[in-house]
């Protein structure tokens, strides 16, 4: 399975988003900041968890093969 997810485009749009919405006075800027530390908290979060390898909890390490009856 191919992962084509872009964390960095990812917040970028939604820091764009963040941005017009500043700008058409609907967040004060007490409100953006904390919009926008959230954001970014966010953002670290996902990239400490892209950057670990991917693995099934329930799956064995080193798998049995299968049996034959």
């Amino acid at each position: 399975m191919t992962y084509n997810f872009d964390p960095d485009r990812w917040f970028d749009s939604r820091r764009l988003a963040l941005d017009a919405r500043r700008a058409r006075g609907e967040l004060t800027e007490d409100a953006y900041q904390a919009e926008l530390e959230g954001l970014e908290r966010r953002y670290e979060d996902m990239l400490s968890r892209l950057d670990k390898p991917f693995e099934l909890s329930d799956t064995p390490q080193n798998p049995e093969p299968p049996r034959r009856e």
